[in-house]
């Protein structure tokens, strides 16, 4: 969830390439005049009239090329992020403010929030399915299976997940039934995609809250996914190099995953030494690693989907960010990460 930019690149271009073909077809090329007046093509114009044909003998044959003026180099272009950078930082603080103060007010009120991230995610995943790739995912069950789930997660903990996710699934299989059977199968294998993907792995969000320390599990969960994000973003923009997957997200680097790492790592070790109950420095540093290896993977995952469906967002929601499935993508896989290690540090209570 970085308030950083995305890397993936843009789409677009073609109509670069459509106006330069223009540039190349015959009649264009009758702007380039001579000092006279001349068109390369053997026409004139005058101020009352349109282009006339010369002789061929009136059109100058080889002329000398004009000496190009001197222009001053072009200043070097700067880095830039890509996004409105300003919009972006604006929104992740408004998130952040919603989430703490739901978090340490009623717990309750933070399983809400993201039983409606939920929804929304599900809303963004199956519209661009649909749009890009004609796979008709049903929405209805999704999102109430989906919130569903969080809610089971944190009333029932994972066996309650469990139960939910599998009723969800049992849903999409039904409702799909309802339309005529061509591609009753690639729909049904999306729904079920989705059921886990994007509420299965946030009910871990709130079976995390159920421990006595559970808000500052949850800080810790975003903090350190957050900062992980962070990392690979500023030491990748400033020293990187060396390409970690150019065929899925062109932007990351290396550094960029190295910085990752060793901020994550940091910010475990603090979180865990004065947040969690019976929690130690060193139990932070695996955390941290571990946070950075699912958070960029997380990362990559979701470009690989964006890839797919030919687009850079998945939607426009948030300003600066793109859509609610554009900030979920580190947190959704890192989530269980998170969970099972605080489990077997310090224990489920």
């Amino acid at each position: 969830m970085p308030i950083v930019p995305d890397d993936v690149p843009a789409y677009g271009g073609d109509q670069d390439d459509d106006r330069g073909a223009a540039r190349l077809n015959g009649p264009l090329f009758r702007d380039e005049t001579f000092q006279d007046g001349t068109f390369r093509d053997g026409t004139y114009r005058d101020d009352t009239s349109s282009a006339q044909p010369l002789p061929t003998a009136a059109a100058p044959q080889n002329p000398e090329p004009m000496p190009d003026a001197s222009q001053p180099a072009p200043a070097p272009q700067k880095k830039s992020a890509g996004r409105d950078l300003g919009a972006a930082i604006g929104v992740g603080v408004g998130l952040g403010v919603v989430i703490v103060a739901s978090l340490f007010v009623v717990k309750a009120v933070f399983v809400g929030v993201v039983a409606v991230a939920v929804v929304v995610g599900l809303w963004e995943l199956t519209s661009r399915l649909q749009e890009r790739k004609g796979i008709k995912a049903p929405l209805v069950p999704l999102a109430l299976g989906g919130a569903a789930m969080v809610v089971a997660g944190y009333a029932r903990g994972a066996e309650g997940a469990w139960v939910a996710l599998a009723l969800t699934g049992l849903a999409v299989l039904v409702w799909r039934m309802t339309e005529p059977p061509e591609g009753y199968l690639r729909d049904v294998t999306a729904g079920l995609f989705a059921a886990f993907y994007v509420p299965f792995l946030a009910t871990f969000v709130s079976m995390m809250l159920t421990a006595d320390d559970g808000p500052r599990r949850v800080i810790t969960f975003l903090l350190l996914t957050v900062v992980s994000d962070t990392g690979a973003y500023a030491v990748g923009w400033r020293f990187g190099t060396h390409k970690l997957a150019p065929r899925i997200s062109p932007g990351k680097t290396r550094e960029g995953l190295v910085g990752a790492v060793l901020f994550a790592m940091v910010a475990g070790a603090l979180c865990m030494q004065f947040l969690i109950d019976d929690g130690t420095w060193w139990q932070g540093l695996l955390l941290g690693l571990a946070v950075a290896a699912s958070a960029t993977l997380g990362d990559l995952g979701e470009s690989m989907i964006k890839r797919d469906l030919g687009i850079k967002d998945m939607g426009t929601l948030l300003p600066g960010h793109g859509g609610i499935m554009d900030r979920l993508d580190s947190l959704l896989p890192t989530a269980p990460v998170v969970w099972l290690l605080m489990v077997l540090f310090v224990g489920s209570g």
